[in-house]
């Protein structure tokens, strides 16, 4: 099974100054372009669950071989 990483840059909304990364990993459903279309979907969701948080980036990337899933 291949994993794609969602990588949002996240910062408190009560200090923006205060940014940080966090991973969301997905099983490849093809390339890193469908990640991209299905990435809107999984940032809202993941902003619902998160109401102090304010995603400022994001991107798609594919694991690096180091990590152990």
């Amino acid at each position: 099974m291949d994993i794609i990483n969602l990588v949002l840059t996240i910062c408190l909304i009560t200090a923006p100054d205060q940014c940080r990364e966090e991973r969301l990993r997905f099983e490849n459903s093809g390339s890193l372009l469908s990640c991209m279309f299905l990435a809107p979907t999984q940032i809202a969701k993941w902003s619902e669950e998160h109401p102090t948080m304010h995603v400022v980036k994001w991107k798609c990337t594919y694991p690096s071989r180091e990590i152990d899933i």
